[in-house]
């Protein structure tokens, strides 16, 4: 009998397994994966936001693996996203947060960009200004991170969320033309810094020495990596929509499936 809770175990296509097939045998494979919308469902407080039972499950699989390496790469700041992960100082994956600008090394701790005084000072001033302009639009509210901060229109109608955007967009564009701005579901985000979730990856691969990457996600700032990514890697998108990725999954349940699928077969092929 199923909980209301419960997720249903979802089969893995064909399609999907083949492609799987092709980097479960790499010897030095890197596991790259988003996390909100990927690993966890999108919820109206991000910080209640968990990795669903199976998804987790197959993430630390995959995790205890020889010459296997699971990185989250998400835009949460560094400590935001270790609370969501429920990441301990001893957890083995690697955590690239804040769309590739900081990380969390296994044995070595956070590695953070060097502190400017000057941009922070101008990314306190914003966020103030962003919170006054959407104090007067319901449902829209300001999630602060460390290069910038995010507007999130998920409780708001799409007329309010739009009229709301516009006016940071305003804002931002004003007082600050050389920040880079990112779109996802139901939330805009402005950064004084300019990495993306490619860079994220490109770094990994390099610091790893990964001879491959598969790398997941659902949002167009996962596209980024997507695009990036090598012949020899696989990019999988969750959901519906065009994407870069070579295959795409129904939903997260699926989408755990698959990783599940991966350590299946990468556990034989290392055998």
């Amino acid at each position: 009998m199923t909980t209301p809770d419960a997720h249903p175990v979802s089969a893995v296509s064909d399609q999907v397994r083949d492609a799987l097939a092709t980097v479960a045998g790499i010897p030095r494979l890197l596991v790259a994966l988003d996390f909100d919308g990927t690993l966890s469902p999108h919820v109206v407080d991000p910080m209640t936001a968990r990795m669903l039972p199976a998804a987790r499950e197959a993430v630390h699989a995959l995790a205890e693996l020889p010459e296997t390496t699971v990185a989250l790469v998400s835009g949460r700041s560094l400590v935001d996203l270790r609370i969501i992960a429920e990441h301990g100082d001893d957890s083995p994956i690697v955590l690239a947060a804040s769309h590739g600008a900081e990380y969390w090394i296994p044995g070595e701790g956070a590695v953070e960009p060097a502190e400017d005084d000057a941009e922070r000072g101008l990314r306190d001033l914003l966020r103030a200004r962003a919170e006054e302009i959407v104090a007067d639009y319901d449902g829209v509210w300001i999630e602060p991170k460390t290069f910038g901060f995010g507007v999130h229109t998920r409780n708001a109608t799409d007329e309010v969320g739009e009229q709301a955007a516009a006016a940071v967009d305003a804002m931002v564009a004003g007082a600050a033309p050389d920040w880079r701005r990112r779109t996802g579901k139901k939330i805009v985000e402005y950064a004084f810094r300019q990495e993306g979730k490619d860079t994220a990856i490109a770094n990994l691969r390099e610091r790893l020495g990964a001879d491959a990457v598969l790398f997941a996600g659902d949002d167009t700032t996962d596209e980024d990596a997507l695009r990036s990514l090598q012949p020899q890697d696989l990019g999988i998108h969750v959901g519906d929509g065009p994407t870069a990725a070579r295959v795409s999954v129904a939903d997260i349940p699926a989408m755990a499936a698959a990783l599940a699928e991966l350590a299946d077969q990468r556990r034989h092929a290392q055998e």
